[in-house]
């Protein structure tokens, strides 16, 4: 119960890597020639997959490293609105490169919080999670378009990790104008692969101080232009990114509609049986859209008989993070009331 923390690797997949570097050893330095094309057969895999334009989808080795490189091309006078207890990939970039900052906490009130910051901070960038890494609360699709609607100006920045891959997701129609991800949890794409997707509105604001600098001459570039130079620096890793496409092209060979209903209902069946026994705020279940994460307030012998049983989980804040996906049954979450019992 713990693809919050990694998804699983297939066998499939994993037979892919092995004939990914068989044709390594066989090829030498001509298989790196060779084999640039499932860059491009992932950036088309993730845009048609997720609904972003395929000229504004770019490839990162994290979420990190992404979220990085998208805050140096934004202006230094960006006022930042963050939400409190958020991944600290999310808030640390953002408050140590100086920006104004205001962070929003994570209650019931949520969305009404997040309103009455924007109506006095006045922020030009809403930065978050589109699901909590320790509690599983999820962002409301709704609210997020409403959002956008009601303030077209503000860059609505989103950090899809623990997001895409759950479920049918449109970025252009989300109003969305960013979401960065990583591809080792639910995307099952394994360690060292990322992706950025981008409005046409904002990537007309990012490096603007480039936009007019000679690009490089060498051949090798051809074709690159100075937002592909700027998120997409240095070489991409076949075998990594290589693994992302097969993670996509096998989600996609399920249905993500299928793996949306598959797991939400084991999930709504476990937030059911948690809430009753008093594990979950009230407020937490009563939200409409739910993520399969939840964190619950286990004392250490509990979680030392989670372990003992197998059951694999992970300690984030002051809780014990469980999740579901669709690999996970019935079996398993009664294994996990059979503890809690």
């Amino acid at each position: 119960m713990n693809t919050a923390n990694s998804g699983l690797l297939s066998v499939e997949i994993a037979n892919w890597r092995k004939q990914h570097d068989a044709e390594f050893i066989e090829g030498g330095s001509t298989f790196r020639a060779n084999n640039l094309k499932v860059m491009e057969d992932l950036r088309l895999n993730l845009s048609e997959s997720f609904s972003s334009k395929k000229d504004n989808t770019y490839l990162n080795q994290n979420f990190s490293s992404g979220f990085n490189a998208i805050l140096n091309g934004l202006a230094g006078n960006h006022r930042f609105l963050l939400l409190q207890e958020d991944y600290p990939s999310v808030s640390y970039p953002v408050t140590s490169r100086g920006f104004e900052f205001l962070e929003v906490a994570i209650d019931a009130n949520l969305e009404e919080n997040i309103l009455n910051a924007i109506e006095k901070f006045k922020p030009t960038v809403f930065a978050f999670s589109m699901v909590q890494y320790i509690s599983g609360l999820k962002m409301q699709s709704d609210f997020i378009k409403n959002l956008k609607a009601n303030f077209p100006d503000l860059i609505l920045i989103a950090d899809g990790t623990q997001f895409l891959g759950t479920a049918e997701f449109n970025f252009e129609q989300s109003g969305l104008d960013v979401l960065i991800g990583s591809g080792y949890k639910w995307l099952l794409g394994g360690y060292g692969n990322g992706y950025i997707f981008l409005s046409d509105k904002v990537k007309e604001v990012l490096y603007e101080n480039r936009k007019h600098s000679a690009l490089p001459s060498a051949p090798f570039l051809s074709g690159r232009d100075y937002l592909s130079l700027s998120l997409e620096p240095g070489h991409l890793d076949s075998l990594s990114f290589g693994t992302l496409n097969e993670g996509v092209k096998y989600l996609n060979e399920i249905g993500l509609n299928s793996i949306e209903k598959t797991t939400a209902n084991l999930a709504n069946q476990a937030r059911r049986a948690l809430h009753q026994k008093g594990l979950l705020t009230d407020w937490m279940v009563e939200r409409k859209e739910q993520s399969s994460i939840m964190s619950l307030p286990l004392d250490k012998q509990t979680v030392d008989k989670l372990i003992a049983e197998k059951i694999l989980c992970s300690p984030r804040g002051a809780g014990t993070r469980i999740s579901f996906n669709f690999y996970n049954t019935e079996e398993d979450l009664n294994s996990l009331l059979g503890v809690l019992d």
